[in-house]
């Protein structure tokens, strides 16, 4: 996957590969500069090949260790311009909604582990085929984009082997207003929350519900997606935003536990969604 945050670390590498190249001191090797730091000297490589997004600490030491601490502010910079990468809706759904699942099954694909909150609807990696195309067509009436639903449906239910492959594992909050929000008929809806009732012991799968009467410690807000421990993605009606920095990962993980602490799981839950659905259907 090449994203333009991936590429503006790389090109961060770069630049401070010439820093250690180029030090007035006399060049500098990679072993030599992680001795000098006490870093392993696999933490150089990785920063120097975009492979590891450096703290503003790690890059003012970088400054500091190869005579350029002048150069610590524009490092900064760089940092802070790709740390919050805006990616507009209407840029990514120009070609239609299939381009960004494809996009989103790539990201998932990387991942072994993942920690999501929603807030407003049934998460994609559970949705059933009709909750789905709603969904889609519902976005693409509201963003004015080219209407590929049953591609964006086939890409969507694509990603959903992911629940299927041995050591991957979805920590999965849900508000339980996304359980009665009516973004499809009733009789979809329905066959949604059976289809929730079914995930319920899977050994990819630990879903919890937050009850609407709930004590919270934080209020439900935002739906995000923690990857890994590298990446938070979240969205906006005008936006998606890819968040790669260690201090905003820790602050959306502290987030996601917050809400974990309100959430019910295993026959609670299950009693919550077979509650959800009886009162829809009554």
């Amino acid at each position: 996957m090449s994203t333009d945050f991936q590429k503006a670390r790389e090109d961060l590498g770069r630049r401070l590969r010439t820093l250690r190249t180029e030090s007035p001191r006399g060049p500098l090797t990679g072993t030599a500069l992680s001795a000098s730091l006490g870093w392993a000297q696999s933490k150089v490589s990785k920063l120097e090949n975009g492979r590891q997004t450096p703290t503003a600490e790690d890059l003012r030491a970088w400054a500091d260790a190869t005579g350029h601490p002048g150069a610590y502010d524009e490092l900064h910079g760089r940092l802070k311009g790709f740390e919050s990468h805006i990616r507009s809706w209407r840029r990514q759904l120009s070609s239609g909604h299939r381009p960004v699942q494809e996009t989103w099954n790539e990201v998932t694909a990387a991942a072994r582990v993942l920690h999501v909150w929603d807030s407003f609807a049934v998460n994609g990696l559970l949705q059933t085929p009709d909750y789905a195309r709603h969904v889609f067509e519902s976005y693409a009436t509201l963003q004015n984009s080219p209407c590929d639903t049953e591609d964006a449906v086939r890409a969507r239910m694509e990603r959903q082997r992911w629940l299927y492959q041995p050591g991957r594992l979805l920590n999965l909050l849900m508000w339980e207003g996304a359980l009665r929000a009516k973004v499809c008929p009733p009789e979809v809806l329905a066959g949604q929350l059976d289809r929730l009732l079914g995930v319920i012991g899977m050994d990819t799968v630990r879903l919890g519900i937050v009850p609407m009467s709930a004590a919270l410690r934080v209020p439900p807000a935002n739906a995000f997606w923690i990857v890994g421990e590298r990446l938070v993605i979240t969205e906006d009606w005008h936006a998606e935003l890819w968040l790669d920095g260690s201090d905003t990962v820790a602050l959306y993980r502290r987030v996601w536990e917050s809400l974990c602490a309100s959430a019910v799981f295993g026959t609670e839950a299950q009693h919550v969604i077979a509650r959800t659905r009886q009162a829809m259907v009554a």
